[in-house]
């Protein structure tokens, strides 16, 4: 779990350009540090990153708003 938690942090903080550590549950929304072109960015990253598959129609935002939603999502695609 730390290797994820550490690969999407990076991955956050190289699409948003801020310290994402200190705001793991932060609504990256809310705040204006994702918009739709940096969640396909942070979605593509993350699937190359893991190898895991993020089903588009099946995507919801309030479900990956946070740093740790992320996290929690990834490690549970991971099993």
């Amino acid at each position: 779990m730390e290797n994820v938690k550490n690969g999407i942090i990076d991955i956050m903080e190289e699409v948003s350009g801020e310290d994402v550590s200190s705001m793991m549950d932060e609504n990256f929304y809310d705040n204006g540090l994702l918009d739709s072109m940096a969640t396909i960015e942070v979605l593509m990253s993350i699937q190359d990153e893991f190898g895991v598959t993020i089903p588009v129609l099946g995507f919801v935002r309030e479900e990956w708003d946070t740093p740790n939603k992320v996290i929690a999502k990834v490690t549970e695609m991971l099993g």
